[in-house]
């Protein structure tokens, strides 16, 4: 059985069009909606162990967060945490989600 990838690549793209005002909130959810399944999908397929961690924990938080919770003047945040290594690993995650959503 074939399954689909998304790529560190695809999912920078996604999230840089949102952080762009190119895409609405709610296509970048409805995106991460249609590609977030971790059974079904390689995430990240190649990519370091942090890198892939990140993958996930990006696209999950963007799946459920409350579309008036996300952050988009932050996305760069989400960028930085899918680009990181294993040294900065822990800031950019605390860095994301602390400062990517708001409460």
């Amino acid at each position: 059985m074939h399954k689909n990838q998304i790529t560190k690549s695809a999912l920078i793209n996604i999230i840089t069009s949102w952080g762009e005002s190119e895409i609405s909130i709610q296509k970048l959810q409805i995106w991460m909606l249609d590609n977030f399944e971790p059974d079904e999908v390689d995430i990240g397929l190649g990519e370091t162990e942090a890198t892939i961690e990140a993958m996930h924990i990006v696209m999950n938080e963007y799946e459920l967060a409350k579309e008036e919770k996300c952050l988009q003047e932050q996305y760069l945040l989400a960028i930085k945490y899918i680009n990181c290594t294993e040294e900065n690993y822990n800031q950019c995650k605390s860095d994301f989600l602390r400062k990517g959503f708001c409460d």
